[in-house]
């Protein structure tokens, strides 16, 4: 199964409750249609995240596939120029991002209903091999995450291989996706020995620090 993650950046003097509106109940439709589309999520940047500074990104759309020979099909599809042809209305293309990545489901439980959750966009350490990178997130950073009592499901999308040695990396490394039942489930995770852990950790194989969203997601296609 492949991931498509799309870092998003809304419009330039579009208000943030239109572009989530707007997001939501007018781009979606037109995402649902891709052919082979298994799931697919968005993930919109809480309001309060913009009462002291703009955010890292306005929101994540997440896209799973069955495999390359998925997204190849898409490539030609009147369904895939629908959707480009709309994100103009609503979307900073200038600062558009999309990585595909491979999931590894790290604390595999349950999303909670109105819960948050929070996304970081992972960039590996400089001079890091990838494989390197890659084995100590998942392995060692991954059980150390996973610790955290307030976490109630952690997943690691990895950029795939693939994207490497064309000339050029990819923006990112990464995501690191973690729910929480609410914000102050946040705050108390912070307090903790294991958080404090989990952030010793990252100057390990991380260009720290890191970039993040917290965000509360919306299921279109399950």
């Amino acid at each position: 199964m492949i991931k498509v993650v799309s870092v998003l950046q809304r419009k330039p003097g579009m208000s943030v409750e239109d572009f989530q509106a707007y997001w939501l109940n007018k781009h979606a439709p037109i995402v649902s249609r891709l052919p082979g589309l298994r799931r697919y999520v968005q993930s919109h940047t809480l309001l309060s995240g913009y009462r002291k500074a703009q955010p890292a990104a306005d929101g994540i759309a997440e896209l799973w596939f069955d495999d390359t020979q998925a997204l190849r099909a898409l490539k030609d599809s009147p369904e895939l120029a629908a959707v480009l042809a709309d994100e103009p209305n609503f979307v900073d293309t200038s600062r558009f991002i999309q990585v595909h990545t491979e999931e590894h489901v790290i604390k595999d439980g349950p999303i909670p209903a109105n819960g948050v959750k929070n996304i970081e966009f992972v960039t590996k350490k400089a001079g890091m091999p990838l494989a390197d990178f890659q084995r100590h997130w998942r392995v060692t950073h991954g059980p150390l995450g996973a610790s955290i009592k307030t976490v109630t499901r952690y997943v690691q999308s990895h950029t795939r291989s693939t994207a490497y040695g064309r000339g050029a990396d990819p923006a990112l490394d990464g995501f690191a996706l973690t729910w929480f039942e609410n914000t102050d489930a946040m705050r108390e995770s912070a307090r903790t020995q294991e958080y404090a852990d989990t952030r010793d950790d990252e100057e390990n194989f991380l260009t720290i620090p890191l970039e993040f969203i917290i965000t509360r997601e919306h299921v279109i296609v399950s």
